[in-house]
């Protein structure tokens, strides 16, 4: 009976977070919009255009070949399963042994590749710029990602989430200068990750700063609707790695009980829509900067990555 409970609170999350993504897509358009002293659109507006675009027909370039058709469904299931990975309302759930860093970060890598490969494929001039854009961005935040995930390891001495989570909750963290530089760092790789500004506008279609929108530009129907729906739990999956390790409070322990699974439910909520209001308080104070400037902004989060963990690797030696 236990293990059937476990399965069905691991199920209750994976739902949760596929539920979930839209309406945070969805909040942060409405709190951008009032910060601009404009309407905008719905909180709900973006489960209408998924259901839209599912019940449309899907239109195929000539020059597609099978690996357009796939990568879609591809690139959803690998954001989908790092993002289901992550610990949100409860901790040390029946797959949190799976739940590594390293892991999420090669399946986002994963997911970018196919993405990468589909925008190549139709061989569009939009599609060859995006996916030329989208590696170059992802050569520097990758690795930035892993000096992060560096640090993590050196502190906690594990990069299973669940278990770095227990251990920020601990009184051995304490305030440390590695620790505010890795979060720096990692927030810098999530904004340039979910396309957002400064790096990328999502809500423009203009070829001279089009990056993620340029390599879907082709696709139609089912597939631009299971690719919107992957970005949404991109950008849920990163609020959620932010939470879970630098804002651990309030996660439920494994077996605590439906009171204790509602509390970190309602808790985990509070925190996408806090994440959320930063996030379109910073897109609406701030500019898109060029293209070519891109490199600069990543390489800091790189050396803010790097620096992190040489000073944690030299405070340990001392």
């Amino acid at each position: 009976m236990a293990l059937i409970t476990d399965y069905l609170v691991q199920g209750c999350q994976m739902l949760l977070i596929l539920l979930l993504a839209p309406l945070l897509t969805g909040w942060v358009r409405v709190i951008k919009a009032r910060l601009l002293r404009r309407r905008g659109s719905p909180l709900l507006q973006p489960y209408r255009d998924l259901y839209k675009l599912l019940g449309k027909e899907v239109v195929l370039a000539e020059s597609a070949s099978w690996l357009f058709r796939v990568a879609p469904y591809l690139i959803f299931a690998a954001i989908w399963v790092a993002a289901a990975l992550v610990p949100t309302f409860a901790n040390g759930l029946l797959f949190s042994w799976t739940a590594d860093l390293i892991a999420i970060v090669a399946l986002l890598g994963s997911a970018r590749f196919f993405l990468a490969l589909a925008g190549l494929d139709v061989g569009t001039s939009f599609g060859g710029i995006g996916s030329s854009r989208e590696m170059m961005i992802a050569s520097l935040a990758e690795p930035a990602m892993l000096m992060m995930v560096f640090t993590l390891s050196l502190l906690a001495g594990t990069t299973e989430l669940s278990a770095v989570a227990r251990f920020m909750l601990t009184a051995d963290v304490g305030l440390r200068v590695s620790l505010g530089l890795a979060l720096l760092a990692l927030m810098m790789v999530a904004i340039a990750e979910n396309a957002r500004i400064p790096v990328d506008n999502p809500a423009t279609h203009l070829e001279l700063t089009m990056v993620h929108e340029a390599m879907v530009l082709e696709y139609s129907g089912r597939h631009l609707a299971l690719i919107e729906l992957a970005a949404s739990l991109k950008l849920l999956l990163y609020l959620s790695l932010l939470a879970c390790i630098f804002a651990p409070w309030g996660m439920a322990a494994a077996g605590a009980g439906l009171a204790a699974y509602g509390i970190g439910l309602m808790v985990y909520v509070i925190k996408l829509a806090f994440g959320g209001v930063l996030l379109a308080l910073f897109e609406t104070s701030v500019a898109k900067m060029r293209v070519f400037r891109v490199d600069e902004f990543l390489g800091a989060a790189l050396m803010l990555g790097l620096l992190g963990a040489l000073l944690l690797f030299v405070s340990r030696e001392l």
